[in-house]
């Protein structure tokens, strides 16, 4: 009996024994899966080049700048554009590559390119071949900066907000008129163009007070200009009196010497810059017509009354006209 129960327990130990290595290591493995960080299946794609992800297939080329042949690098404000030689289907060339600044590097596959640098409104064109092989190209963009200013007679300053400037190109159209480069330039600011000779229109205020004028722009310098305007600013007013308030809602129309109208405008005041010469201006209010001629001196500013009269109203079927 009491063998039978010694052998019943050594095989239990035998069978207890035998089991703790078992799931220990089941436990083990357990733990080690859990912690492991396993890359994702995108980090074993196959790389679809089949060049050397190292050393690739493009060539380094640097591109730079200047205003004038053996000029200095242009540092900053250039901006340019890599494009293929050959036109797309929708007949553009297709644009590759683009940088701002001044020198710039760029990767490109061997082969043949457009560049473009553009530095303002002034821009140069070159073809460039690209090979493994790093290089160096230059761009002579032949180019100047243009700054304009305006005065009235005597060198009176022009107030800024009432001055603007337009660039056009030189050559006659067969219309007669001049191709529009810059509109609305404003004073003392400097445009880069290219050298060469430019028509400028200087508008002081909206109306007639213009001038034209032709300006040359060389190469690697800044070309300074100022016009003179010869007009004034005029401010007309209705009154029942010498000295009176003026009349609101009033009806504006100025006419030039020839009798042609140049300038419609409603309100208590009518303010404008006029040139030089004679002028009629035209008030009406509440079916009543009343003029005065004046004449317009250069660089004095003056404020015109119309007396709203017997003696200044006019027939309405005249006024009309």
């Amino acid at each position: 009996m009491f063998e039978g129960t010694v052998r019943l327990f050594l095989i239990w130990l035998g069978a207890a024994l035998f089991m703790v290595p078992v799931s220990s290591a089941v436990a083990q493995n357990a733990d080690g899966i859990s912690n492991l960080k396993l890359p994702g299946i995108s980090s074993y794609a196959i790389p679809k080049s089949e060049t050397s992800l190292a050393l690739g297939s493009s060539g380094a080329i640097t591109l730079s700048a200047q205003l004038t042949d053996k000029g200095t690098d242009i540092t900053r404000g250039i901006v340019w554009r890599v494009f293929r030689p050959e036109a797309a289907s929708d007949g553009k060339l297709p644009m590759v590559a683009s940088a701002h600044g001044g020198t710039a590097v760029f990767q490109l596959e061997p082969g043949s390119y457009l560049v473009h640098a553009s530095y303002g409104r002034a821009g140069a064109t070159k073809r460039i071949t690209v090979g493994k092989e790093a290089k160096r190209e230059s761009l002579v963009l032949d180019a100047g900066g243009l700054k304009l200013d305006a005065v009235l007679s005597g060198g009176v300053r022009i107030p800024p907000k009432k001055l603007r400037f337009s660039i056009y190109e030189s050559r006659t159209e067969a219309n007669g008129d001049h191709a529009l480069i810059i509109p609305d330039v404003e004073p003392n600011s400097v445009v880069r163009l290219n050298a060469g000779t430019y028509h400028v229109v200087s508008n002081y205020g909206s109306v007639n007070a213009v001038i034209r004028s032709d300006i040359r722009v060389e190469a690697g310098k800044l070309t300074e200009a100022t016009v003179e305007h010869r007009a004034a600013e005029m401010t007309m007013k209705l009154v029942r009196e010498a000295g009176g308030e003026a009349i609101a809602d009033t009806s504006w129309s100025l006419l030039n010497e020839s009798g042609d109208p140049i300038q419609e405008t409603v309100g208590a005041f009518a303010s404008m810059v006029l040139a030089e010469g004679d002028y009629t201006i035209i008030a009406k209010n509440r079916d009543r017509i009343y003029q005065k001629d004046f004449t317009v001196v250069a660089g004095q500013n003056k404020e015109i009354e119309v007396l709203a009269t017997e003696a200044s109203a006019i027939d309405p079927e005249e006024g009309a006209d």
